[in-house]
């Protein structure tokens, strides 16, 4: 077994920025009307604490909000409707989520072309009428300035279109149709909430999605458009291999994901207008594919970890895509496990990654440590936390992370443990026969299969240092922390006396 030595001075820093918490995605926003759906995004919230949310579908027909008729004359008219809307984003902000709007997809009446996109045919053309489009983005906007207030409702970023440099999500990848509707959709933002942060173009990767960036940035700056901040993703799938209706593929590796990041970090930075301008990453995750088995695995939690102690040196953000596995692009989720890309699986078990979050939106303190393998910070009272994860891609072994930091006295070591042996519902799936019919025992089994294993130590220090040791099994994350203990018995009562007597 391998042994990493970590030792941290007084007075140490250390460059970390943890945007984790800022966003986090979903589907189409229309499943937001589920139970299940509110029930996941709660307990996603209750472990995470997202502050924004992003998800597809504003426009699309089963959110209702365009509806164009004829009227008693015979004239053509435009009527809004926002009562989804108001569900959906009425359950956002009761959860402390506000939303990042993506302005997306096409109504079906308002669009140029019938192409579509997923098992619930987002249509994915040009505006047949653009000032009809324009109209839309102003009446929604204005009805939600309304309904939250102007100020609420501009501290909310917005963002045009999904993924326009794909075929699919955008006719033939049009790019001089895209910066067309950059232009007018970013407009009619400013129009209505000259306050609102808006941005694209929401470009995903692959051959040419750098050059997008740039000639996004050189149209914006060339028309004087309004732009805020720049928006791409990031999946770290290379070549697929398809068994049925599965996905497989080998992952790149976080340091290339991370470089692909920096570059497109640099492009904006090489315009004098836009350096320093916040780069969104407003969807990441290991596949790009919703029946990819990984997402359900340790191993895809400690890739995660790994892009969570990095992604913040070059983005204001990155929305983990999605909190959830109600989600349907490709179909209705067939079994509990499906390779989907949220972090709690249906029937409300949670997978490692939904861990992974948990520690890392929790931290608190001022960093003093960060490596490939772990992060660590130093609170106010003296007190140290931290998250070590062990990604296993090709030598598949144990490590021991030895711990030392300044300290004086007794401390207690708390510490939560997601491995593929302490916590692995998708391995205790399999072990039942994987099951397409769940009985209530199964459940209770597979919830409790999803919790951390928690450990408790005592360390006391030793000529000014407290030192400890965290054992990682393959693709372990572990959070932890150091704490200072002094005893503070109620009198009489005697913890030792049973484990020394029994």
């Amino acid at each position: 077994m391998n042994t990493y030595d970590v030792k941290i001075h007084p007075g140490d820093t250390a460059n970390f920025t943890n945007n984790a918490a800022f966003c986090v995605g979903t589907g189409r926003m229309g499943l937001a009307l589920h139970e299940e759906y509110q029930d996941q995004l709660a307990m996603a919230q209750a472990l995470c604490g997202f502050k924004h949310i992003r998800g597809h579908g504003l426009f699309c027909d089963d959110m209702a909000i365009y509806q164009p008729y004829t009227d008693e004359n015979g004239e053509q008219r435009v009527a809004y409707c926002f009562t989804y809307l108001d569900r959906v984003f009425d359950s956002y902000l009761a959860k402390g989520l506000r939303p990042f709007i993506e302005l997306g997809f096409m109504p079906y009446k308002l669009a140029s072309g019938t192409q579509t996109l997923f098992y619930w045919k987002a249509n994915t053309t040009p505006p047949a009428d653009e000032d009809a489009w324009v109209n839309l983005i102003k009446a929604t906007l204005t009805h939600l300035a309304q309904r939250y207030g102007r100020d609420e409702v501009s501290s909310w970023p917005c963002e045009v279109w999904n993924e326009p440099n794909l075929r699919g999500f955008w006719e033939n990848a049009d790019k001089e149709k895209y910066l067309r509707l950059y232009e007018i959709s970013s407009q009619a933002v400013k129009s209505v909430l000259p306050d609102m942060k808006v941005g694209g173009p929401a470009i995903c990767g692959g051959t040419g999605s750098q050059d997008w960036v740039r000639d996004f940035l050189t149209f914006c700056r060339d028309k004087g458009l309004p732009l805020d901040f720049v928006t791409r993703h990031a999946y770290m799938g290379k070549d697929p291999l398809h068994r049925g209706r599965y996905l497989y593929h080998e992952m790149r590796t976080v340091e290339d994901l991370f470089d692909e990041m920096r570059t497109t970090r640099g492009i904006i930075d090489s315009f004098p207008e836009y350096r320093g301008m916040p780069l969104h990453i407003t969807e990441f995750n290991t596949s790009y594919n919703p029946f990819c088995p990984i997402h359900d695995t340790n191993l895809n939690a400690a890739y995660i970890a790994g892009l969570l102690a990095c992604l913040g040196d070059v983005a204001a953000s990155y929305s983990y895509w999605t909190f959830g596995d109600v989600f349907e692009e490709q179909g209705v989720p067939p079994r509990v496990f499906h390779g989907g890309f949220g972090m709690i699986a249906n029937s409300m078990i949670a997978k490692p990654t939904l861990w992974t979050f948990a520690f890392f939106n929790n931290l608190r303190g001022e960093p003093v440590y960060r490596d490939e393998r772990i992060v660590v910070l130093r609170r106010e009272d003296g007190s140290y936390e931290g998250v070590a994860w062990n990604l296993c891609r090709e030598a598949r072994e144990a490590i021991d992370v030895s711990v030392r930091v300044p300290g004086e006295g007794g401390y207690a070591l708390l510490t939560r443990t997601v491995d593929e042996v302490t916590t692995n519902p998708l391995k205790a799936w399999h072990v039942m026969g994987e099951p397409e019919s769940l009985t209530n025992v199964h459940l209770d089994f597979l919830r409790q299969a999803g919790q951390p294993h928690c450990e408790s130590r005592t360390v006391n220090a030793d000529g000014g240092e407290a030192a400890f040791t965290l054992h990682l099994r393959e693709n372990a994350v572990v959070h932890f922390t150091l704490t200072p203990a002094a005893c503070d018995s109620d009198p009489g009562y005697d913890y030792m006396w049973y484990v020394e007597h029994a």
